[in-house]
């Protein structure tokens, strides 16, 4: 990356926004030598987000629209609250997932239980509830089949099909290749006539669901995958003789520029290729859900986390931060799919300036490669200086990775106005009593 898409001061709002946030943080002291790392959420920007995904579907179709924030993507509640009150509801994976969904306030009929995993419980608690259930493969259908026939539900419930269309560039991501663990593989032999046998079974079966996309997936690979749910919704109504499938959903997966600050590609450019590429699908006889997740929180995130000291080795400056694998074991371990804009500040928060200089932004944990950024040009980060790691708002600061026992950082969700900055806590900082706690500190004589 070049020193200018590193910049955080690109002229956009949410780059403003950022920078005004990171210096009241420090002055705050929300960060600073006893809080040396922080994370930080644009609500701003998440809701400006949450609006543009409502419009660019309501501009191409007049039918219900249920847009289920996927909670991996975020997993904690206050966001989910938030989403809640932009009209997001969410897709969860998980009976913990679940339960985050419901303490946010999520109504069961905004709420979709995928997973490829479920157990006979999960799938019970979902039809008690009302919750809408996309089941995973025939041995799935066959437990639903049970639960059904005994327990009444107004849970919609629709089966996911894998489209086989081959893999994005990020290989552990692909979720539509010939071999993939989602759904029922749609070009194996006899399966598509048993997905038609299945819905003339069961007249309860009445969503389709098909994911395509993810982070590395071009628009058309995916728009693809909605195109051949969408056919095979159209060839269940022959094959049955009336519109058993109401609703298509068509999952999420909208890749995310980590490039720079703008925010690319858009709901509205997708919603578009999509109505142009399966017109069927938008005339309004069937009901939609998405299940977008990173695409809404990424770019709205910042981990600031200050520098403990600036060292050199071989000749390039290093600079050694309390961010690395513990918030970003993704870009740590496969930085090539992976790679994340680092902004630089000073120690009171604001921009750092001057000329560029090539060097490696390393993390606190015990082994070489806990590295942010290798030979990255930036303005020479000094001790006590701060690195804002951005558009870590989906997969990062939520998703912490124990390495070498690190506590878990403090959220912060913050607005930024030209009346100054207000923060309202997500999460608090970890302390060490409960981490101590979580290791199984309550059973200290448990194996002696």
């Amino acid at each position: 990356m070049s020193s200018q898409a590193a910049s955080p001061t690109a002229g956009s709002a949410a780059a403003e926004r950022r920078d005004q946030a990171v210096r009241a943080a420090v002055e705050q002291g929300l960060a600073g030598p006893d809080a040396p790392i922080a994370a930080l959420l644009d609500i701003t920007g998440i809701r400006a987000g949450a609006a543009a995904l409502r419009d660019a579907f309501a501009a191409v179709t007049d039918a219900p629209v249920l847009h289920a924030f996927a909670v991996k993507a975020c997993p904690l509640v206050p966001v989910l609250r938030l989403l809640r009150a932009e009209g997001i509801g969410a897709e969860v994976a998980s009976p913990g997932e679940l339960a985050l969904a419901r303490a946010a306030g999520t109504a069961a009929a905004d709420t979709v239980l995928d997973s490829p995993a479920k157990t006979p419980a999960e799938l019970r608690e979902a039809l008690a509830l009302g919750i809408a259930v996309n089941a995973d493969n025939p041995q799935e259908l066959a437990r639903l089949d049970a639960l059904v026939a005994s327990t009444p539900t107004t849970s919609a419930i629709g089966l996911r099909v894998n489209p086989q269309l081959g893999a994005g560039s990020i290989d552990a991501l692909s979720t539509a290749t010939a071999t993939s663990k989602f759904g029922v593989a749609l070009l194996d032999d006899g399966a598509r006539d048993w997905v038609v046998r299945a819905y003339r079974e069961r007249p309860w079966l009445t969503r389709l669901h098909t994911h395509s996309g993810s982070q590395g997936v071009a628009l058309p690979l995916m728009a693809r995958g909605v195109r051949v749910a969408y056919e095979l919704a159209e060839e269940i109504t022959a094959a049955v003789g009336r519109r058993q499938v109401d609703t298509v959903d068509i999952g999420g997966g909208l890749p995310v520029n980590f490039g720079s600050d703008e925010e690319t590609p858009t709901y509205a450019a997708y919603a578009r290729l999509l109505k142009d590429e399966v017109p069927g699908l938008f005339d309004g006889r069937y009901g939609l859900v998405t299940e977008f997740g990173r695409s809404l929180l990424a770019k709205h995130g910042t981990v600031l986390a200050r520098v403990e000291y600036a060292k050199s080795s071989g000749g390039r400056p290093i600079a050694v931060t309390h961010a690395g694998v513990q918030i970003a074991a993704r870009t740590v371990y496969a930085p090539a799919s992976w790679p994340l804009r680092i902004a630089a500040y000073d120690a009171k928060g604001r921009p750092r300036t001057g000329p560029a200089v090539a060097q490696d932004i390393a993390g606190p944990a015990c082994f070489a490669g806990d590295l942010l950024a290798e030979n990255r040009p930036l303005p020479l980060l000094e001790q006590g200086d701060y690195t804002g790691v951005l558009d870590t708002g989906a997969y990062y600061f939520a998703h912490h990775y124990s390495y070498n026992s690190l506590a878990r950082p403090g959220i912060y969700g913050f607005t930024a106005t030209a009346e100054g900055v207000r923060f309202a806590t997500v999460r608090d900082p970890q302390s060490i009593e409960d981490l101590v706690a979580e290791a199984g500190g309550g059973h200290a004589d448990g194996l002696l």
